[in-house]
């Protein structure tokens, strides 16, 4: 199965190309005489509402027989563009890998293993993917080329156009085989919103024994003002076939939602009921006091997602209404501490340690009677200690010492402070007509503040 990096940008394959294929990059556009889908996207975005600044990083994986590919990112003003580490979205998986409660056990008693009674099912998430034509004008485009430059490995010009077909015939004289349509151009010169045209370079990357290319380039950032927290998505709707699966992780002051019938509530707020009576301590992440909070609102929110079609099943994956419309899910949300800090320069532990109250015996020292009643004693004192210190378990969670140590490349782009909320939405082809828009996650005048990091016993597989 194919992985796809990103949204938000445009991607061409070049005029002569031959018919290729490309995993990821964005909602791209067709190469001539190929079909191009988009199956799945990420996507990492910053929000300072205070500065109206915005930012998105969009990192492209393909692979075909083009010379060269390219890809095209609208955004409401002018962009600064940065090169980010490569890994950028490995590292950002292995930070939000959730964590699990663990109990310490003795693998020596002689009797039954004590049960882990906070261990819940793993949770992992994967990741999956307008045509008017207006009538052409014989007159010189006016297209402004406002800025051209590299960064890592990729030529960039930020462009201006004040008509779709000026674009469209630009992008054609420049050698750009364009197989969308201008009135998703359109959507966007309307808006007085810039694009960002960058060429790929195929021949920095891994040639196959077949002669085609395959690999990704840099991720690069795009950092622009803007007035609200807006995603260009009604421009990956060129690129999909049905639907795509989109991946977004959003840092902002507050937990970021989408609004309307698009919001993860609809099953965030039932799976935090349904575990509430069956985890040990209570909801974590301050669950239960969000619950608290809204308790008034929380039936007539349930009655909604009814209605939408959105029937929540504790530890399974949403599955899409009448209209073929898939409810968001929470995939993980928390603020950045000064502790995950430590954490990414590796000044602290990843993950917490369970006791190993064996320590220091083997099987053989219990064959020996009168030292196997000493060493029992010494593993129940242990546990003993351990069920004290830790009466609902151990936080747990698990990634290659490699991985950890490369968390370091994170530094700086995650902000102490911020809230970062990953989430995941199902978008089918009708519901990609206009860009998205993001908002803080709030019921009424009430801020959602609950966290989520640690597997429930209603989490989805």
């Amino acid at each position: 199965m194919r992985h796809n990096w990103l949204m938000l940008a445009a991607s061409l394959a070049l005029a002569g190309a031959v018919p290729a294929t490309l995993d990821a990059a964005c909602c791209y556009f067709s190469a001539k005489n190929a079909d191009i889908l988009q199956p799945a996207q990420k996507a990492f975005i910053t929000w300072d509402p205070e500065k109206k600044l915005e930012s998105f990083t969009v990192q492209p994986k393909f692979e075909g027989n083009a010379q060269d590919f390219g890809m095209v990112i609208p955004t409401p003003s002018r962009p600064t563009l940065h090169e980010m580490p490569r890994d950028f979205f490995k590292h950002l998986a292995v930070f939000s890998i959730m964590k699990k409660r663990e109990f310490p056990h003795s693998n020596l008693l002689p009797v039954r293993r004590l049960r882990n009674l906070g261990a819940f099912a793993k949770g992992r998430g994967g990741a999956r993917e307008e045509s008017e034509k207006l009538s052409e004008q014989f007159r010189k485009p006016a297209v402004v080329v406002l800025e051209a430059g590299v960064v890592g490995s990729l030529d960039y010009k930020i462009i201006a156009a004040d008509r779709a077909d000026d674009l469209f015939q630009w992008l054609k004289d420049n050698k750009y085989s364009y197989s969308g349509d201008e009135a998703t151009l359109n959507h966007y010169v309307q808006k007085k919103w810039l694009f960002t045209v960058m060429k790929i370079d195929t021949m920095q990357m891994k040639k196959n024994k077949d002669g085609s290319f395959a690999g990704e380039v840099t991720p690069t950032r795009f950092q622009f003002s803007s007035d609200k927290l807006v995603y260009p998505l009604k421009i990956t709707q060129i690129s999909v076939k049905d639907k795509t699966e989109a991946l977004f992780y959003v840092q902002a002051p507050y937990k970021v939602d989408l609004p309307g019938e698009m919001s993860y509530k609809y099953t965030w707020l039932p799976m935090l009921q349904a575990a509430s009576g069956c985890t040990p301590g209570g909801l974590p992440g301050r669950g239960g006091d969000w619950l608290k909070v809204i308790g008034g609102d929380i039936p007539g929110i349930l009655q909604r997602g009814q209605a939408l079609g959105f029937n929540f099943q504790p530890g399974q994956r949403p599955l899409p209404n009448k209209q073929g419309h898939t409810p968001t899910t929470m995939e993980w949300a928390r603020r950045f501490t000064a502790a995950d800090i430590k954490v990414l320069q590796g000044q602290a532990p990843y993950s917490e340690r369970v006791p190993n109250v064996d320590e220091g015996f083997t099987q053989a020292d219990m064959k020996d009677a009168q030292r196997s009643a000493a060493i029992i004693k010494v593993i129940h004192a242990r546990l003993a200690k351990a069920r004290q210190e830790r009466p609902f378990g151990y936080l747990v969670r698990e990634a290659p010492p490699e991985d950890v140590k490369n968390l370091r490349h994170l530094a700086g782009h995650l902000i102490e402070g911020k809230f970062i909320t990953k989430f995941r939405k199902i978008f089918a082809r009708d519901e990609m007509n206009d860009d998205l828009l993001m908002v803080a996650a709030r019921e009424g005048q009430n801020e959602d503040f609950s966290e989520y990091e640690e597997i429930l016993p209603t989490s989805p597989p």
